[in-house]
């Protein structure tokens, strides 16, 4: 049975494979160009079938008619999607006859739309998952055929998530494709009013406001840690970006008395402080690609100070 695929990052890599493992001949491969403000931190879709020996292009206008054409002149029975950043027109989608499918890494109904890892660890979820379904019009909106849930542990970042995310999104393809080559795919209720949609997310809401409880700091430093943007905050005009870090157990230590939420040097150390009184451990603060030590910060901390009073 011959699949055209649509397949960026992680997923994509994966996936690709999997169909190769199952025996569907993909006689076309569409990908994204590389960002050029972009950091490469995933595998390039571009890459895996190179090595497969797969046609791959990349076109970015999915209505464009050359597109519609290489979709055509492949014959497909199935479409498949796996973290591909764009909506299939409806058009293409209608070229295979046996279906289209995507993978997306959250339990739907719930996380629909972008950056759906990000979003569950910024929300402090306990788990998420990888959903396969029936790709319709409106997005993550079709009907379910499988989805394996992953934990999200109380410390772990996005990245270290959607590694997890990564390898369900193999395992539900790999236990679905026998039914979806046979013709008969599960359909599972997709329920939208139960469940969530979150768009995109930019740079700028990695902003970090320091008036915020100390749990709800701390899920957005994990939500956005890099490779992703990372959180940030403004020092006397340094822009500092806080990579890693951990909570600090309410009550284990304390700052002195009237000490401002923000980023404060106590015993050496460089920690966060909440507007609950919350601390968190900075375990790593940098500044553009530096790594700011407390010596730094104490400096920039006395050098705002001046400029405010």
């Amino acid at each position: 049975m011959k699949a055209v695929v649509f397949a960026y990052s992680n997923v994509g890599d994966r996936c690709l494979r999997v169909l190769q493992a199952r025996g569907v001949e993909v006689p076309l491969v569409v990908t994204h160009r590389d960002h050029p403000g972009e950091k490469l931190w995933f595998s390039r879709v571009a890459d895996t079938a190179a090595e497969l020996g797969l046609r791959c292009v990349c076109i970015e206008d999915l209505n464009a008619a050359e597109l519609a054409a290489a979709v055509a002149d492949a014959q497909p029975e199935l479409i498949f999607s796996f973290y591909f950043r764009s909506m299939i027109p409806a058009a293409l989608l209608d070229l295979a006859k046996g279906g289209a499918f995507n993978l997306h890494g959250s339990l739907l109904p719930a996380y629909r739309g972008r950056a759906p890892t990000n979003w569950a660890v910024l929300h402090g979820e306990s788990e998420t998952g990888a959903t396969l379904h029936r790709m319709v019009a409106k997005p993550d909106a079709g009907s379910i055929v499988d989805q394996a849930a992953v934990p999200i542990l109380p410390d772990d970042d996005a990245r270290q998530v959607f590694d997890k995310v990564c390898v369900a999104a193999e395992q539900v393809l790999w236990r679905s494709l026998p039914a979806i080559l046979a013709g008969q795919a599960p359909a599972l209720p997709n329920d939208l009013a139960s469940g969530s949609y979150f768009s995109g997310r930019k740079p700028e809401d990695g902003r970090i406001d320091w008036d915020q409880p100390a749990a709800q700091v701390y899920n957005l430093i994990r939500a956005v840690a890099p490779p992703y943007p990372g959180a940030f905050t403004d020092l006397n005009g340094q822009r500092l970006i806080v990579a890693a870090a951990r909570r600090i157990a309410a009550g284990s230590q304390a700052l002195p008395a009237g000490c401002p939420p923000g980023l404060q040097v106590l015993d050496g150390r460089i920690v966060a402080h909440c507007g609950d009184g919350g601390l968190i451990d900075v375990r790593q603060l940098l500044c553009g690609e530096a790594v700011v030590d407390a010596a730094f910060l104490t400096a920039l901390i006395k050098a705002q100070t001046c400029l405010t009073q």
